[in-house]
């Protein structure tokens, strides 16, 4: 079958690539499922098969957005519990989480996927934590709402063997037996996971958090992570009472504690690492392991400012992450360019913390190299898969803005035109094409309501 292709013309690019290249006026050559030319000016002429010619003035085009950290599950539970900190907010909403079932699941998975998508959103992730016995398949009904929405995506198949009986947060019946755990992930990795260049489905290990997770949990989840030749990702340095709790229960503070379980290295992330000391940060660097840094979560849950210039300047991996709905309620992720860039200037560095470029490159190319997939997306090149989002600049919201990525970051939420994914438009004038947005909506209030009625009723 031929080649098909699709020109996109006259738009400003940000590439993100190694040198930050950008074009005033260019043009992007997607040939089915792959960037074939990113450049100055017009495309080239006498292209062959090209199936749809898009005039992009007014807008930029970027790469598309990627997701790091998320619970979709938390979406049928948003707006609760909104003065809490975070072990008060655990303790408040794990006993409703607790009682989810496979259609809250892939419910509120569609309502999640949907409100990142229609935002830019290419790829997503959900770190799935919560198994109440007798849910149901809840790992096989995230992923087929990824599919039918059209997003790449990694499923991180979390789990949680410390209930309240042992000292941790989660009720008796909402945590799996360590060896139940093991089995069930394994099984999930088996089924689910595509190591392939242009996968749209991979899977993690992911144990929740040290204060829910036993260690041999986190011993044998990293081994069987690196025997299936999958990554790692769990929750690390959060809160100061995570600090308290790691030196209490293990004799050391988390990212010691980490190391000593074979969770450092350039396989792991990990979600918000807020109170990072120096020498938190150097292991970071040295091991190259990543971090999804989840500002308006943090700052939603008072949980502090991440050092991530510092983290930067180390060369520590970072990409951003919405978090669970619960405690991010709007669920988009175009926002967090705007909150990380803001939040950081509230930091020791200042003014100098980020600039919107920088906070552009920790949305797209960052976030590919923590999901380890920086050679597929996260940037515009040729060879590339075709991941990428047209933003419309030409609003009111945005009119007096000269510089478009400036527009784009420091500027109101950009409407979206196009959203490719893998070649395929999932997103055009801010609709989604794969999914409809108002079922979604009636689905999850219902959900919602029903998830209330039985938490009331335990």
């Amino acid at each position: 079958m031929a080649v098909q292709r699709i020109v996109i013309e006259n738009c400003a690019i940000a590439t993100v690539d190694a040198g930050d290249t950008e074009y005033a006026s260019g043009h992007i050559v997607v040939a089915d499922n792959r960037i074939e030319s990113v450049g100055a000016g017009k495309a080239p002429e006498n292209l062959e098969n090209v199936v749809r010619r898009i005039d992009g003035t007014g807008h930029l085009a970027t790469p598309g957005l990627v997701n790091t950290h998320h619970h979709f599950y938390q979406w049928i539970t948003r707006g609760l519990a909104t003065d809490h900190n975070l072990f008060n907010w655990l303790v408040a909403l794990y006993p409703t989480w607790a009682r989810i079932d496979e259609q809250m699941a892939y419910s509120a998975a569609q309502g999640s996927l949907a409100m990142m998508a229609r935002g830019g959103v290419t790829t997503a992730m959900d770190h799935h934590y919560v198994f109440p016995k007798g849910s149901g398949d809840l790992s096989g009904a995230i992923i087929r709402a990824a599919r039918e929405t059209g997003v790449r995506f990694t499923l991180a198949r979390g789990s949680m063997d410390r209930s309240e009986k042992d000292g941790g947060l989660p009720p008796d019946f909402a945590v799996e037996t360590l060896d139940g755990a093991l089995a069930a992930t394994e099984a999930t990795v088996d089924e689910h996971h595509d190591a392939s260049f242009d996968a749209l489905t991979q899977v993690a290990v992911a144990p929740c958090s040290p204060f829910s997770v036993s260690t041999e949990l986190m011993k044998q989840g990293a081994e069987l992570a690196r025997r299936k030749g999958v990554r790692l990702h769990t929750h690390g340095s959060e809160t100061v009472e995570e600090e308290q709790f790691c030196k209490e229960l293990f004799g050391m503070g988390p990212t010691d504690y980490f190391e000593s379980t074979g969770w450092l290295g350039e396989d792991v992330w990990m979600a918000h690492c807020v109170h990072m000391n120096d020498s938190d940060i150097a292991a970071f660097a040295r091991t190259k392991t990543g971090v999804a840094h989840c500002p308006s979560s943090n700052a939603r849950l008072a949980a502090g400012i991440a050092r991530v210039p510092d983290m930067l300047a180390a060369g520590v991996p970072v990409g951003l992450g919405v978090d669970g709905t619960a405690s991010n309620e709007s669920g988009e992720l175009h926002t967090e360019l705007r909150n990380a860039l803001l939040i950081n200037r509230l930091g020791a560095h200042r003014e100098a913390a980020l600039n919107a470029r920088q906070a552009l490159r920790l949305g797209t190319f960052g976030g590919a190299q923590v999901l380890g997939r920086a050679s597929q997306i996260g940037s515009l090149e040729a060879g590339k898969l075709a991941d990428l989002v047209l933003w419309n600049l030409d609003t009111l919201a945005h009119a007096s803005i000269a510089d478009p990525v400036t527009a784009l970051v420091f500027g109101a939420a950009a409407p979206v035109s196009l959203s490719l994914v893998n070649g395929k438009p999932v997103v055009e004038d801010s609709r989604l094409l794969n999914v409809d947005e108002d079922a979604i909506a009636r689905s999850t209030r219902a959900e919602a309501q029903r998830l209330a009625r039985i938490a009331a009723q335990a």
